[in-house]
């Protein structure tokens, strides 16, 4: 295997990949950066060994640093790159006939999403084995509770349909890198990546995904439009780049059930933090990410592990899924949900950006490409961006274009 991306995700990726059943190695490892691509290498070698065989000439570093460890003789590749990256690594993977394990969420603009659904038809035509890191669909918890909600557990007892879905990713916040001296620009915002749009897609993409992903995997597709509301309370220093620090989205589904959805970063201990999911029906209630529904009528059911010691890891047992997948030749392609749940956080991007009530179709639709023309550390922002109303450029005072309703082009 090789490893694209050497941050903390992508070397407890890298980890999880060498820890299933099987010969299994790490051979090569990719990252902008060469400190993070050889703190990965250390990381990982210390804790498993002589699975991990990454020759000095196999650590690739730079913005194409990535087709050279897709090449370097691997049968998967694990992509753990900040978002905005994904589409561009991943249809160069299904270039090479590489198969591919991708953290979420799968890309920032719809261009991108675009661009990653087309490569995974041919994927697909490959027959290579793609997984995607939104981990809830390989926990048992989860997979129980939606199908009991499926088989009509909580909805209409007729069609098994539900009313309303509410989904939370409430916390504090992730961490801030302050910008350094000696950096440039497009490497400060590359280190700082969660906080601008074109590398993260704003915390409603790259965290609230899951919570949108287990709706749509109730409703068994995406929502078909969206309006809400958000901006910026809390974090609002230069180094919160130019992302909202809250989003307030109504959800809208083909056959009218509503999701009510939240996510907010603020920190401060009398803050309410919750990450969660819930479903409603006309016969009772389900706390999805607790396993437990109750019924109007007094019936409950919880969630019991059936196995004996603690419950697997999903984490973990995504990656044993996909390796048991290539080693038995099983289907096995979650790209396209994937790319789906990470469209739906954009709709609901775009939504709080707008201030408009958007489509799906419209937002799946949208041109506006947020990315760099030129992705070279010593450019300016002029240079990376000829169109100027993408361009991500500090002021005087060193801070960004923030989206603003009605001010500025959200799709």
């Amino acid at each position: 295997i090789g490893l694209i991306g050497c941050g903390g995700r992508g070397t407890g990726a890298a980890g999880q990949a060498l820890s299933t059943k099987g010969p299994v190695k790490l051979v090569a490892v990719a990252d902008a950066f060469e400190d993070q691509a050889r703190k990965a290498v250390d990381a990982l070698k210390g804790e498993h060994g002589d699975r991990v065989d990454v020759k000095p000439d196999n650590v690739f570093v730079g913005f194409d640093a990535y087709k050279h460890c897709i090449d370097a003789g691997i049968d998967l590749i694990v992509i753990a790159t900040s978002p905005g990256f994904r589409p561009i690594h991943f249809e160069y993977a299904v270039q090479q006939n590489k198969n591919v394990f991708m953290e979420k969420p799968v890309g920032t603009d719809a261009p991108g999403i675009r661009r990653l659904l087309a490569a995974n038809k041919i994927a697909k035509e490959k027959n290579l084995k793609v997984a995607v890191g939104l981990q809830r669909h390989h926990e048992a918890k989860y997979i129980e509770t939606i199908k009991r909600i499926h088989d009509g557990a909580i909805g209409n007892p007729d069609n098994g349909e539900i009313d309303l879905i509410r989904v939370y990713w409430n916390d504090a916040g992730v961490w801030v890198r302050p910008r350094k001296p000696d950096q440039t620009e497009i490497e400060y915002q590359m280190r700082n990546w969660y906080y601008f749009i074109w590398l993260c897609g704003d915390h409603i993409n790259e965290q609230h995904i899951h919570n949108l992903d287990v709706a749509n995997w109730i409703k068994k597709g995406p929502p078909v439009k969206a309006e809400g509301m958000g901006g910026r309370t809390l974090l609002t220093g230069p180094d919160h780049g130019q992302i909202y620090d809250h989003h307030y989205v109504e959800f809208t589904y083909a056959d009218g059930t509503k999701m009510a959805s939240q996510c907010r970063h603020w920190p401060g201990r009398t803050v309410k933090h919750d990450v969660s999911e819930h479903a409603h029906g006309i016969k009772g209630y389900s706390e999805v990410s607790q396993g437990h529904i109750k019924l109007r009528d007094g019936g409950e059911w919880r969630y019991k592990w059936p196995g004996k010691g603690k419950q697997p890891d999903p984490y973990q047992v995504e990656h044993d899924d996909l390796f048991d997948a290539i080693r038995n030749n099983k289907d096995y392609n979650e790209a396209d949900y994937g790319a789906s749940s990470t469209m739906t956080a954009l709709l609901g991007r775009m939504a709080t950006y707008s201030g408009q009530e958007v489509t799906y179709e419209k937002a799946l639709n949208s041109d506006l490409d947020l990315h760099p023309k030129v992705y070279d550390f010593k450019a300016s922002p002029e240079e990376a961006w000829p169109d100027a109303e993408v361009r991500v450029a500090p002021d005087k005072d060193g801070r960004y274009w923030t989206p603003l309703p009605g001010i500025r082009r959200a799709f």
